[in-house]
């Protein structure tokens, strides 16, 4: 499994999640985003319906009738009811990303030593290649 760490300055995470569900779509993969916090999620949702209108990222809540068919599903939860390969931890906590190819944990300034300690926790780990991303001049690059 990749696990992405993207250090979140100058763009919210909204942003980012719409940026990274771009490419994983594009992929013809399936996303789960979570955050236990429902205006983040609410927040997310109406990014991915809004930033690109030509190609709206269509996605739903968890909770939504037909869940389990949206190629972005918005949870609380770690639980990939739309088969979702890759998830994105919108509110900067980690969970346990099992059975996802992917994982990409957005942190600011805010959750950044609960980031590094997460990094540190994986530091061994089987089977992970971790990266870490940082944003300089409004470009995102690879650090680590």
């Amino acid at each position: 499994m990749k696990a992405d760490f993207w250090q979140l300055s100058s763009d919210p995470a909204e942003k980012v999640v719409a940026m990274i569900a771009g490419r994983v779509l594009g992929e013809a993969e399936r996303l789960l985003v979570v955050s236990e916090d429902a205006a983040q999620r609410a927040a997310i949702s109406k990014a991915l319906w809004d930033t690109n209108p030509e190609n709206f990222l269509a996605n739903g809540e968890a909770d939504s009738v037909g869940a389990e068919r949206q190629p972005v599903l918005l949870s609380a939860e770690c639980k990939a009811t739309n088969g979702a390969s890759h998830v994105i931890f919108a509110d900067g906590a980690w969970r346990e990303p099992e059975g996802f190819a992917r994982a990409f944990l957005l942190f600011s300034e805010a959750t950044l030593d609960q980031a590094r300690a997460t990094w540190r926790s994986l530091d061994g780990a089987k089977d992970l290649e971790r990266a870490f991303f940082r944003q300089d001049n409004g470009k995102w690059t690879k650090v680590a």
